[in-house]
């Protein structure tokens, strides 16, 4: 069973257009645009989020080390 061909797309259109009538389609296509819309606009926001929580991360992994190999010059300086 494959794609609907040319027929049955028109059969398809005309139960829907029976089923909503045609006031309400341009309402549910308009619904259905800003719906992916913020969908798409959210998907969007969370990668910004995760990149800046990512540098975040390695911002502090290269400050914990730097703080550790400060610790350790003045560890050995003490004990000379």
């Amino acid at each position: 069973m494959g794609m609907p061909g040319g027929m049955e797309w028109i059969l398809i259109a005309f139960v829907v257009l029976l089923l909503f009538g045609g006031k309400k389609i341009p309402e549910l296509a308009k619904g259905l645009g800003s719906g992916i819309k913020n969908f798409k606009k959210a998907i969007k926001d969370d990668e910004e989020v995760t990149e800046v929580k990512k540098t975040d991360s390695s911002e502090k992994i290269v400050d914990n080390k730097t703080e550790a190999k400060a610790e350790d010059v003045n560890d050995t300086t003490k004990n000379v």
